[in-house]
């Protein structure tokens, strides 16, 4: 079900990102990227990462200059040894970041690799990566548990686990307005703009079953990861965990 709602979404998915959110989603990300201060010559791993956002922000940070040309990336030597894993599930998804990237001109570039698996059974060598993101994917698998282990046996010692992921607004109030525009303007705007109620309407339901920031908290705990902790932005609308592996 969850692969066909993305199937569905694809080829929306960034502008309906940038509809439901008022763009936050951006800054929300380019956060993400600075929590995990990425360096040259690093192994990173993105999940449920398609259509390619959070990578190219981590090769736009690698950078010395905003949007680089793609000839002077590779004329650095750390960066043709930096190499960002987009992993997804689902292809569709796949395919609009490889359409991305080459509307960037970094369809050639080495140092990004687009990988199609399962964030339950990740196809990546013990202790193989110095970071793994996930943005926006972890609600939607089957097991949590299961990729919050995959994360930490690919992980090497030192490596950072960090996680965005919409979450829970209790602040009185803003709640309720929240809940109101979960449930009533985000299913209409979905079908307005990408002509898809059913799908928005599932990942607005998939928020709302996603364990609260302290839980989650304690589950990365749970896997192995140590110096556990998490940042709510917007009043919890959104939070970003992290955790190391020791």
């Amino acid at each position: 079900m969850v692969g066909n709602v993305f199937s569905s979404v694809a080829s929306n998915y960034d502008l309906m990102n940038d509809v439901m959110s008022g763009g936050l989603h951006r800054l929300w990300k380019h956060r993400l990227v600075s929590k995990l201060n990425p360096f040259p010559g690093m192994r990173h791993l993105d999940v449920a990462g398609g259509t390619g956002d959070v990578a190219f922000r981590i090769l736009e940070n690698l950078s010395s200059v905003y949007r680089r040309a793609v000839q002077d990336v590779l004329q650095d030597n750390l960066q043709e040894e930096t190499q960002i894993y987009v992993c997804d599930i689902n292809p569709n998804m796949l395919n609009v970041g490889k359409k991305r990237a080459q509307e960037r001109g970094l369809e050639d570039l080495r140092s990004l690799i687009w990988v199609e698996g399962d964030a339950e059974a990740l196809c990546f060598e013990d202790a193989s990566m110095d970071g793994y993101t996930i943005a926006f994917g972890i609600r939607n698998v089957t097991h949590i548990e299961k990729v919050l282990a995959e994360a930490y046996r690919v992980l090497k010692p030192g490596g950072r686990f960090l996680c965005l992921e919409l979450s829970h607004v209790e602040t009185p109030g803003f709640k309720q307005l929240y809940d109101y525009y979960s449930f009533s303007v985000i299913p209409a705007l979905g079908e307005l703009v990408a002509g898809d109620r059913e799908s928005y309407q599932y990942l607005v339901e998939s928020i709302r079953r996603f364990p609260s920031q302290e839980m989650f908290a304690s589950m990365i705990a749970d896997a192995g990861f140590q110096k556990v902790e998490y940042e709510n932005l917007v009043g919890g609308v959104v939070a970003i965990h992290s955790g190391l592996k020791f």
